[in-house]
C-alpha cells in the first residue's frame, strides 16, 4: 500500500501579519498631509463667508474676521430673508434646477443608452457630433439670436433646453452602459421584451450609482448658473437668485438693491449681505450632497474604467 501524506497547514508565525515598508509608510504620512491641506485651502473660503455673515460690519472692514465670527450679528440675515424680491428669485432657482435636470437626465440616458449599441448604424457619426460640440460653437451672437428667435427670451426653456446635455455626462454614461452585461439584455430580449421595456426593467435599475452622480453633476451646474439668464431675461421676477447675487456683489441696482434703498439696516449691513446671500444660495447643494454623495465616487469610476 502507498501511504498517502496530508499537507500540513502551517500556523502564522505572528498575528501582526505583514508589516507595511518604510517607503508605503512615508507615502501614508505624506497623503495625509496633502489631503489636509486640501481640505483647509477648500474649506476656509466657506468658513470665511459664514463668519463674516455673523459678524459686524466694523469687524469685517478692519479685517478681524478669519473663520471665527466678530460680534455676534444677524441683521444682514433678517434684511434678506424679508426680501421678497430674494425669495422670488430663490423659487425660480429651484424651478429652473428640478426641471432642467429632469430634463438633462432623460435626454442624455437616452441617447447615451443609444450610442452605446455598437451595432447601431451611423453610430460613429452620432458620437462625433457630441463630441465636436466639446470643442466648437457657434458663438455668443448666433446663439442669442437663435435663443430670440425660438421665442425663449424671458422662458425657463432659455435656460433648459441649450444646456440639456453636457457631452462629458453622456461619454461617462455611455461607457458605463457598454461596461454592463450584454447577456442580460439578450435574456430579456429572449423573453419578449422590447427596447423600452429594457432599458426600464434592466438597465436603470442597475445604473441607480450613475444616474445619481449625473444628477448631481446637472443639478450644481443648473444651480450655479447665472449668465443664460442674465443673458435671456430681462425681468427681475424671472431671475434665479445666482442673478440676485450678481447684482449685489456687482452694486447693481437690480434684484434685492432697490428694495434696500432707504433702510437704515441695509446700509449697517451693506458688507455681510452679500456674504448672506451667499451662504442660503449654497445651503441647499451642501443639504443634498450628504444623501448622494455615497453614489458619487463609485457612479463616476464605473463610467470611467472602460474606455
Amino acid at each position: 500500500m502507498v501511504a498517502i501524506q496530508t499537507p500540513r497547514i502551517l500556523a502564522p508565525k505572528g498575528k501582526r501579519g505583514i508589516q507595511p515598508s518604510r517607503g508605503y509608510r512615508i507615502f501614508q504620512v505624506v497623503n495625509a498631509i496633502v489631503l489636509s491641506a486640501v481640505v483647509v485651502v477648500t474649506l476656509y473660503p466657506f468658513l470665511n463667508i459664514v463668519a463674516r455673515s455673523l459678524s459686524d460690519e466694523a469687524a469685517i472692514i478692519t479685517g478681524k474676521v478669519t473663520i471665527i465670527p466678530d460680534g455676534f450679528n444677524i441683521t444682514a440675515y433678517r434684511l434678506v430673508m424679508k426680501d421678497e424680491m430674494f425669495w422670488t428669485n430663490y423659487r425660480n432657482t429651484v424651478v429652473y434646477t428640478t426641471v432642467a435636470t429632469f430634463i438633462a437626465i432623460v435626454l442624455t440616458t437616452t441617447y447615451a443608452y443609444v450610442l452605446s449599441k455598437k451595432h447601431l448604424k451611423g453610430r460613429g457619426l452620432l458620437v462625433g457630433i457630441a463630441v465636436f460640440t466639446m470643442f466648437f460653437s457657434g458663438g455668443l451672437i448666433p446663439h442669442y439670436l437663435l435663443i430670440t428667435g425660438l421665442g425663449f427670451k424671458n422662458t425657463i426653456w432659455a435656460i433648459v433646453l441649450p444646456n440639456a446635455i453636457s457631452v462629458f455626462n453622456l461619454l461617462v454614461m455611455k461607457a458605463f452602459f457598454e461596461s454592463l452585461p450584454t447577456e442580460l439584455e439578450e435574456a430579456a430580449a429572449v423573453d419578449g421584451m422590447n427596447t423600452y421595456g429594457i432599458l426600464w426593467k434592466i438597465v436603470l435599475p442597475l445604473s441607480k450609482a450613475v444616474i445619481a452622480t449625473m444628477v448631481l453633476f446637472y443639478a450644481v451646474s443648473f444651480w450655479n448658473s447665472w449668465f443664460s439668464a442674465f443673458l435671456y431675461m430681462d425681468k427681475l421676477d424671472l431671475f434665479p437668485v445666482t442673478v440676485y447675487l450678481r447684482n449685489l456683489i456687482a452694486g447693481a441696482t437690480g434684484a434685492g438693491s432697490e428694495s434696500m434703498i432707504g433702510d437704515p439696516d441695509a446700509v449697517q449691513a451693506a458688507i455681510t449681505v452679500q456674504s448672506v446671500t451667499i451662504v442660503l444660495t449654497t445651503l441647499p447643494i451642501l443639504m443634498v450632497y450628504p444623501f448622494i454623495q455615497r453614489y458619487f465616487v463609485t457612479g463616476v469610476m464605473l463610467g470611467a474604467v472602460k474606455g
